[in-house]
Order: C-alpha cells, then sequence, then structure tokens
C-alpha cells in the first residue's frame, strides 16, 4: 500500500520506518528542506537504537522516500499519517495548530478518497475538527481514524514491529477495512487489533501516559516515605510488582518523570478535564509532586556541603531525560543543572549522544567532558541523572582517584548499596539508607 507520513520527528520517522519495513510504500512529508535531504542522503536526524539500520534498509529497497511536497505524496497515496507536534499551550492544552493546519492542506489538495490517520498525541474531539476542516475544503469522499502510537523513546523500534495492541478508533467500516490491511502483518502474528469508537481511541493515548506518569510518581512517593521510616524501596518495589495485578515495570524510583509525553499528556488531559468542569485531581497531585521530585537531591548536596555549594564542582553524568535517547525535553538533569547554577555550582557533564541537544540551550553555562571519568576531575561530587548503561559498572577506585571528594548523588539508584560502600564513598540515592 502507498502511505504518506506528514511530519518526520520522533513518531513520524519511526512510524514510517515501520510501516516501509512492513512493505508498503512510505512517502514521509517535511517541510524542513536540509531534514529531506538528510534523510534522502542516509542521515538519520534522531538518535533511537536499531532505527539506523532499518532506515538505510528501506531506502535501498526503495520503499521509504523523502519529500517537502505535500501533494505529489499525497496524490501517491490512499492513506495519509498525521505525525506533527502537539505542544503544550501556556494553559497546558495541546496546540492543535500544526494538525489542523495540513488538514485545511489535505482539504485543498485531494482529489480522490483517502484515509487521513491521526497518529498524533491529541485531545479527545480532535477527529472531529479535522473531519470538519477537511469537509470544508472539499466533497470528496474521506475518512479520519484516531490510531495512537504507545512507543517508548530508547525502545521504539522494538516497539513499534512487536506491539502490545493496536488501537484504531473510526466509524467507518471502509476506514477499519483499510486499517487492517495495514496491520495484517501485526495480527497475523497474534497481536491484536483494537477498533473502537475515534473520542475513546483519542483518550486511551491519554489515559495510558497519565496513568504510568501516576504509577512512577506513587512508587515516588513511596521512596520518599522509605528514607523517612528506614525502609528500602527495592525491597518494597521487588514485593509490590510480584503482584502481577501491578507488575514490575514503571516502578523504578527516581527524580521524576520527563520527556515529551508523560509531562505533557498529563498536562493535556488536567486541561481537557476544566474544559468540561472536571477536575482530575489525581492528576494535579502527580504534576506537583514530580515538579519537587525532579529537584530533590540538591536539598541533600547543600546539606551535605553545609548548606553552601557555591564554588563546588558537580560532575553530572547523563543528560538525557532517560537512557537510550537524544530527547532532553523535560529531562530532569536540565531541572537540575539549572537549579545548581542559580545555587553557584559549577556543572562538568558528560553524555555524549544528548549533549549537542543540551549545548543548543546552556551553550557555555556548563562545561562538557568527552568522557565519563575525566567529567570527575576535581569534583566536589557526583550527580547521576540519566540511567545509561555505561554508568552501571564503573571503575570506583579510578572514580574516587580523580574526584577531589568520593560523593555520589544518584538520581537512578544505579548501584547496590554495598558497592559504594565497600569503596568508601559517601552514597546518596533514592528511597534507600545514606552510606558514609
Amino acid at each position: 500500500m502507498n502511505i504518506t507520513i506528514v511530519g518526520t520527528g520522533y513518531v513520524g520517522l519511526v512510524t514510517g520506518t515501520t510501516l516501509a519495513e512492513l512493505g508498503n510504500s512510505v512517502y514521509c512529508v517535511d517541510i524542513d528542506e536540509k531534514k529531506v535531504t538528510d534523510m534522502k542522503n542516509g542521515i538519520v536526524p534522531i538518535y533511537e537504537p536499531n532505527l539506523e539500520e532499518m532506515f538505510l534498509r528501506n531506502i535501498q529497497a526503495e520503499r521509504l522516500f523523502f519529500t517537502t511536497d505535500l501533494k505529489k505524496a499525497l496524490d501517491k497515496s490512499e492513506v495519509i499519517y498525521l505525525a506533527l507536534p502537539t505542544p503544550p499551550g501556556e494553559d497546558g492544552s495541546a496546540d492543535l495548530s500544526y494538525v489542523l493546519k495540513v488538514a485545511n492542506d489535505i482539504g485543498e489538495m485531494m482529489t480522490d478518497y483517502k484515509v487521513i490517520v491521526n497518529k498524533s498525541t491529541v485531545p479527545v474531539g480532535t477527529a472531529d475538527k479535522v473531519s470538519e476542516v477537511i469537509a470544508s475544503k472539499t466533497q470528496i469522499e474521506f475518512d479520519v481514524v484516531s490510531n495512537p502510537e504507545f512507543l517508548r523513546e530508547g525502545f521504539a523500534v522494538e516497539d513499534s514491529m512487536n506491539p502490545a495492541r493496536v488501537v484504531v478508533g473510526s466509524s467507518s467500516e471502509k476506514a477499519k477495512d483499510i486499517m487492517a490491511q495495514i496491520y495484517q502483518p501485526f495480527t497475523n502474528t497474534g497481536i491484536p487489533i483494537i477498533f473502537m469508537d475515534e473520542k475513546s481511541s483519542e483518550l486511551t493515548k491519554y489515559a495510558s501516559n497519565s496513568f504510568l506518569a501516576v504509577k512512577i510518581t506513587f512508587m515516588n512517593e513511596i521512596a520518599n516515605y522509605c528514607e523517612k521510616v528506614g525502609a528500602d524501596v527495592d525491597k518494597v518495589r521487588l514485593g509490590m510488582g510480584s503482584d502481577d495485578r501491578i507488575g514490575h515495570r514503571f516502578l523504578f524510583p527516581g527524580i521524576g518523570y520527563g520527556g515529551s509525553c508523560f509531562p505533557k499528556d498529563v498536562k493535556a488531559l488536567i486541561r481537557s478535564g476544566k474544559d468540561e468542569d472536571f477536575n482530575f485531581q489525581i492528576l494535579e497531585a502527580t504534576e506537583n509532586v514530580n515538579i519537587s521530585q525532579k529537584v530533590i537531591l540538591v536539598s541533600e548536596i547543600e546539606k551535605y556541603f553545609g548548606g553552601n555549594i557555591e564554588g563546588k564542582t558537580i560532575a553530572v553524568w547523563g543528560l538525557a531525560f532517560k537512557a537510550n535517547t537524544d530527547d532532553i525535553r523535560e529531562a530532569s538533569s536540565l531541572d537540575n543543572i539549572d537549579l545548581l547554577l542559580k545555587k553557584g555550582a559549577k556543572i562538568v557533564a558528560y553524555d555524549t549522544v544528548a549533549e549537542k541537544n543540551v549545548q543548543k540551550i546552556l551553550g557555555d553555562k556548563i562545561q562538557y567532558s568527552k568522557t565519563m571519568y575525566e567529567a570527575l576531575e576535581n569534583a566536589d561530587a557526583l550527580f547521576i541523572a540519566t540511567e545509561w548503561p555505561e554508568f552501571k559498572n564503573p571503575n570506583f577506585k579510578l572514580m574516587g582517584e580523580k574526584m577531589k571528594n568520593k560523593v555520589i548523588f544518584d538520581g537512578r539508584n544505579m548501584y547496590p548499596l554495598e558497592t559504594p560502600e565497600q569503596n568508601g564513598f559517601y552514597y546518596k540515592s533514592i528511597g534507600r539508607k545514606t552510606i558514609g
């Protein structure tokens, strides 16, 4: 099948590459000419494990194409996926201007039946709005479908090729048949496709992400309470997660959630509720707790240094909001760096994948190191903000030799407590006893 993907951000590029991998001819459209040229030359604009190999394979197989010409792609395709940004406005509501602008363009350009698939994360009722915009520009038959994505950054290729489920919201039997055909390679292997109405499909995405944000935040609250009463959050987590009604995933405590989805989607669902005179009290609490949780270790750093960190050098390992991505949107590292800088600390950071994105924001306000150990030279303390695999089993002897003080503040609970203890480090993590 011929398919157009409008928008080559994280979701659009992974979705387009996956659909090409399934044998479709996919035309990816973006207004950024340089980005399109780079992609034509095999340059992947985002960091995502295993994406580049699949990306190049499908370009070489002539199933994956890139263009700035929406009309050209539209004329070749029966199905149009919208994978456009929906950034939060000042009130937290999702900005639909990009989605509705492209809907308007499609309405003006289309010459035959199309299925318009909303892949972007959008509020309940967006399919109706897209339909209204297109219908105002054309008399040609079309259908609008909601088909939310459930990709985890760092595991997007795995998730796209082996989804837990495919959710499709549509009231059109014709559109349902076409979507079933697209996803037949998945359903043939037993992956369920769940059909529902458009509004339920739109809400499914928001509800899923918001629930996971609540789950993470609840575990962070439990971790903070563990410290008060002397319990160990790792043991509590294992005990809870062994109950199959709860499960082990998203129970790891740390310095809050970030990224492009959870913060934005929680805000948007809160805002959507207010629009209907409904208060999502649990989500409001989740958001407030997460804001505090992200910088909870800064006060611990101050406490260790007697209430004053001015002039102290803090090494920061990790800048991405999570491992295996270059995404720094809502990253806890940035909140901590900002607060530490305001308190007069000097920051030396290491994250070779996300460094360039941080440099665009912070410039020379902080220093950047080429290696994780270089960042530790004469550091007064180490702050771990991202759970990159290379941090899991470091050379503690070398660390101690390079650092001015053998002090670690671990926002991701990377180490068993006995490891820093045996190596003579002061070690403060989340929800566990302090070593030293």
